[in-house]
């Protein structure tokens, strides 16, 4: 994998490099053995992705405009798949321990996108609020042959089981039905998911600009895959396009614009499985997690991981998101809020300041975005940590910030 200072160079590259496989650009089987490149990437990061030779391989490191080389790395889902699935499962009509309080406008307006094994997008759980993206993985097809995508969407996002009632979510398909892909497919998969998210929000700012209204209110992206190591090139790709929420096992979870999500039990444990220490930001869900799943119109499955964990913390975003717009969004559009918070100028940090109970509100540094009509993902990251239950957890090693998740909805 190859990252240039200016991707019109690519030409000066040798034309070994250069050679595409049959097929096409882009034609390349999943680390295959096929010599030639498998991905361009322009915009986002500029450089490109293939298998070449030794010989080749100097060459590149030697041109100036190349920052760097790494190996392309395979990624894998990430929870249990050991599991039972249920069609109409009868326990979906009965009670619960506990009671889920919500904002039923969590998440509309905002966009969610999966890169993961895709979305069944015919499932009925979501309303018709799932469509695909597109299939990274070259000679797939536009469906979840794995389910672990399908799942987290669920959890994002369905009717039944999902954080953010209203979100849209979006299939962006990066691994293969046995779950595994490629680092190069997922730095596509970021690439397109950020590329897309700038198209809507352009359109959402002119359409503000001409009318003074817009149902777009931001767009979020999800990834719960493993590696083994760290993926410069993956940091650097989320680091200057979304955020998105990741396991600290997988790359790029040492991104500076990542979210590190630990997963918990129905009892305020750590699950034995999560991640530890300092660079956990916040627990969520993550055993036995019941959610939408792939093949028939109305499957379910439960999973275990912190992959299940990953999505709770992204749906809390675009729930967030759909609550409180920016200031490029109508007002009339936000929650109705008490007086301190009701203002001519506001911006989605400052009105999530002012909603919280004065001890969170303490714990949230006064700032304000870069621009009146923004929030940045740093604010977003401290409005998360200052609305999650400190305390809450039990079973944590030394170390590690005991936060859990919460969306600040409080029954009156």
């Amino acid at each position: 994998m190859q990252l240039l200072s200016n991707d019109r160079r690519l030409a000066r590259a040798p034309a070994e490099a250069l050679r595409f496989p049959a097929g096409g650009a882009g034609a390349t089987p999943l680390l295959a053995d096929d010599a030639g490149i498998k991905h361009i990437y322009e915009g986002l990061i500029n450089g490109y992705a293939g298998r070449f030779s030794e010989i080749v391989m100097h060459q590149l490191r030697s041109m100036p405009e190349v920052q760097y080389i790494e190996h392309d790395r395979v990624v894998h889902t990430m929870g249990s798949m050991d599991i039972m699935i249920q069609k109409g499962a009868p326990w979906l009509s009965l009670g619960t321990l506990g009671r889920y309080q919500y904002d039923p406008r969590g998440g509309e307006g905002v966009d969610v996108y999966v890169i993961d094994s895709g979305i069944n997008i015919h499932h009925v759980e979501f309303e018709g609020r799932a469509s695909w993206g597109k299939t990274v993985v070259c000679d797939d097809v536009d469906e979840d042959q794995n389910g672990h995508g399908t799942h987290c969407a669920g959890t994002i996002a369905s009717r039944q089981y999902g954080v953010a009632k209203g979100a849209r979510v979006i299939a962006v398909k990066v691994v293969r039905a046995d779950g595994y892909g490629s680092m190069s497919d997922i730095i596509a998969g970021i690439s397109y998911a950020a590329s897309a998210a700038a198209v809507n929000a352009a359109a959402a700012q002119k359409g503000y600009a001409a009318t003074g209204r817009t149902t777009h209110k931001g767009s979020v992206v999800n990834m719960s895959l493993g590696v083994r190591g760290v993926s410069r090139a993956a940091n650097q790709a989320v680091d200057v396009a979304v955020v998105h929420f990741v396991s600290r096992q997988s790359s790029p979870a040492s991104a500076d614009k990542a979210i590190t999500v630990g997963a918990s039990t129905q009892n305020d444990e750590r699950a034995y499985f999560s991640n530890h220490g300092p660079c956990v930001d916040v627990f969520a869900p993550g055993l036995n997690v019941p959610s939408t799943f792939k093949g028939a119109p109305d499957a379910t499955a439960s999973i275990s991981g912190t992959s299940m964990a990953s999505p709770h913390t992204a749906g809390l975003v675009a729930y967030l998101l759909g609550i409180y717009p920016s200031a490029t969004f109508d007002s009339a559009l936000a929650l109705e809020t008490p007086a301190p918070a009701a203002q001519s100028t506001f911006d989605v940090y400052t009105l999530l300041r002012a909603m919280l109970p004065r001890p969170f509100a303490s714990l949230l540094p006064a700032v304000r975005p870069a621009r009146a009509d923004t929030l940045t993902p740093a604010q977003m990251k401290s409005a998360l940590l200052g609305l999650a239950t400190r305390g809450a957890l039990s079973d944590l090693p030394a170390h590690t910030p005991n936060r859990l998740v919460f969306n600040n909805a409080t029954e009156v």
